[in-house]
């Protein structure tokens, strides 16, 4: 189940539905169980700074944090996924406004980006090598692509 909050106050109010969507395709492609538990939450800047200290001890708004819960990660081929507790991406839409300006793209496009950033690090994709970097970025412009791609 994919549980979505806008606790921001961000204006325009972000497509929730959109984002659920592009949150369940996400897990379908990564054959993640349909029973798995995931938590979609916008949130103000000055929350996400809170988090971003607590959880990260850095300064200022960042643009998405995850966290990870039961370790469920995309089953090897041959083998029926899991159910389980994924976690929660939690993104701060304003940050993302202000990434998209600068991209040259919509905000809904952007938080689409960071979701789909978000759920890949719950499963367990990283970016602290140029190895890993490459295999969750190419993964994550493939997904976001794919729906992207549904949506007209």
């Amino acid at each position: 189940m994919i549980e979505y909050a806008d606790e921001s106050g961000f204006e325009p109010t972000i497509d929730g539905e959109e984002v659920v969507e592009l949150a369940r395709y996400v897990l379908d492609e990564m054959r993640i169980h349909p029973g798995a538990d995931l938590s979609v939450t916008l949130v103000s800047e000055s929350v996400m700074s809170d988090l971003h200290v607590k959880w990260m001890d850095e300064e200022g708004p960042t643009d998405v944090l995850s966290f990870p819960m039961d370790e469920v990660r995309p089953p090897p081929a041959g083998h029926e996924p899991v159910e389980g507790l994924l976690g929660d991406v939690v993104v701060c839409p304003t940050v993302a406004a202000q990434q998209a300006r600068q991209a040259g793209h919509a905000t809904i496009e952007e938080v689409l980006l960071l979701v789909t950033h978000g759920i890949l690090h719950v499963l367990g994709y990283d970016h602290a090598t140029p190895e890993e970097e490459r295999e969750m970025f190419g993964l994550q412009r493939k997904l976001l692509l794919g729906f992207l791609a549904t949506r007209s």
